[in-house]
């Protein structure tokens, strides 16, 4: 069994934690329903213009686990054109 995370820094076109929250959740929702991931804001709560998301998923091959979080990546990057992926670093658990 493999467990990779994959941990994302954000730029939020937000001004308020309000609309901070709206995006955030936004993305988590649809990155669990969509790659069947687990997710968590992980830093930077206080901060309504970035944001740190961690995503986890366990697989028994390593190349799977690998790929479902680069896809997720790269679906941030496409569908949130105004959310500037700021850093990126998965790593194996």
């Amino acid at each position: 069994m493999f467990i990779y995370c994959l941990e994302l820094h954000l730029a939020l076109p937000s001004f308020t934690l309000k609309e901070k929250r709206g995006i955030v959740k936004s993305i988590q929702g649809r990155a669990r329903n969509r790659f069947n991931v687990a997710c968590a804001e992980v830093g930077r709560q206080d901060n309504c213009r970035v944001a740190v998301l961690g995503f986890v998923t366990v697989s028994p091959d390593k190349t799977i686990a690998r790929t479902i979080l680069e896809r997720l990546e790269n679906w941030v990057y496409e569908d949130w054109p105004d959310v500037e992926i700021t850093a990126a670093d998965i790593n194996e658990i």
